[in-house]
């Protein structure tokens, strides 16, 4: 992305809505990946700004759901039930965060990503 370009309102808020879309997660099974996907693939061509958000946000959604998936089996032997609270707390503050920056035009770096998606 260019550095001396700046961002349309438009811009900041469809890479904003990239993140809280997310949020369709906790009302629709993989809504939290389908959310952001929908608004990723709908804006991409139109906007960088919005391209890098849509990934990282699609990015961000499917290592957590890797994690839960993951962390699941360790549910039997009690210890998965705070690492679930942890990773849905995270979910949520970073879903949080991500969004507000992107309506500032600031980038957000997600935690923990591994990057499916380049």
């Amino acid at each position: 992305m260019e550095e001396n370009r700046v961002l349309t309102e438009t811009e900041r808020n469809w890479a904003m809505f990239c993140h809280l879309a997310a949020f369709a997660g906790f009302f629709f099974p993989f809504g939290g990946i389908i959310g952001p996907l929908v608004c990723w693939l709908t804006k991409k061509d139109e906007s960088v700004w919005v391209y890098i958000n849509g990934r990282n946000a699609l990015n961000f959604q499917l290592s957590i759901l890797l994690y839960i998936v993951l962390t699941i089996p360790l549910c039997f032997i009690i210890i998965g039930f705070p690492i679930l609270a942890l990773l849905w707390t995270l979910k949520v503050i970073c879903i949080i965060i991500a969004s507000v920056k992107a309506s500032k035009g600031e980038q957000f770096k997600y935690p923990l990503v591994i990057p499916f998606i380049s």
